[in-house]
């Protein structure tokens, strides 16, 4: 079966995928280390998994689960290039899918911003989250979800 996996601390799209979720039965784990607290959702194909604060604990959690049948919810590239090395799906919340295409362009990228911000420069942060966004993350996660069921089944 199809698991989402939603790294939880800064996800601004929680509630598309529970509501993604339940429409397809699918369970869904969502990955923080609780420095913000995520309210319970009270479904029960939800389980909120709370790991020890400390750098990249969240993203360990999911990247050692993480199946080729799964789909992962993160903005991380980091964490997006780990469960694509694992032949797992992911999108960022404002519907970027990430691929072995993008991925590497994306960690040069990151490489390079933080290679500014070391020198002082501001790199500004993300774009807030449009409606548009909102719509390209539902269709986006809908279409890796499909995706991934079909490999599945095959």
């Amino acid at each position: 079966m199809t698991t989402l996996y939603i790294d939880g601390d800064a996800c601004p799209v929680r509630d598309e995928v529970y509501r993604v979720a339940d429409r397809l039965g699918l369970p869904v784990f969502v990955v923080a280390n609780g420095s913000r607290p995520i309210r319970p959702t009270g479904r029960p194909n939800v389980t909120m998994i709370t790991v020890e604060a400390g750098a990249d604990i969240a993203d360990d959690w999911i990247a050692e689960r993480v199946t080729r049948a799964d789909v992962c919810i993160t903005s991380d590239i980091p964490l997006a290039s780990r469960c694509l090395a694992k032949g797992a799906r992911a999108v960022a919340s404002n519907g970027k899918v990430w691929t072995p295409d993008n991925i590497g362009s994306a960690l040069a990228g990151r490489e390079i911003g933080r290679h500014l911000r070391e020198m002082g420069l501001n790199t500004g942060g993300p774009a807030p989250l449009t409606k548009q966004d909102r719509s390209h993350f539902l269709s986006a996660l809908d279409t890796l979800v499909r995706a991934a069921q079909r490999e599945r089944i095959a």
